[in-house]
């Protein structure tokens, strides 16, 4: 195989890797990670330049959505489907629950950084709501 007309990456560890950088945007991959683990969620991120793209390829996730105000006082859970195409808007709040296999496509800028995102942390009702509705999603049909 010409390796000048095809680069071919795979990414089967922990958490976010980007994989494919090209002019403004890049490819990465999300894998389960401690930080990801239902127990753990106390915050989202949102991204104030661009949307983001999550493409769900194995395994069970669920995006949870804060709004885009300037504070989280309720979220949307949206259960992924494998395949389908997910783009969350600029300045909303997300986070992602996930299964230990999942695996995650990520479509972004490739300028997406820490100065160009914002984290809120959230209360403790909403964080155990999403606890709640989290443990249930991972936990049906198993």
């Amino acid at each position: 195989m010409k390796t000048e007309l095809i680069e071919i990456k795979n990414y089967n560890g922990f958490g976010y890797q980007s994989l494919v950088s090209h002019g403004a945007w890049r490819v990465a991959v999300l894998r389960y990670l401690d930080e990801l683990n239902i127990e753990n969620i106390n915050s989202m991120e949102r991204h104030t330049a661009t949307d983001e793209v999550f493409i769900l390829t194995f395994g069970k996730a669920m995006l949870i959505l804060g709004g885009n105000d300037t504070q989280i006082s309720e979220f949307q859970p949206v259960t992924m489907n494998i395949g389908e195409i997910y783009n969350i808007k600029k300045n909303t709040w997300h986070t992602v629950i996930m299964s230990k296999d999942a695996h995650i496509v990520i479509v972004e800028n490739d300028d997406t950084n820490k100065e160009n995102s914002e984290t809120c942390l959230l209360n403790e009702i909403l964080s155990r709501e999403i606890q709640v509705q989290g443990n249930q999603f991972l936990h049906q049909n198993t």
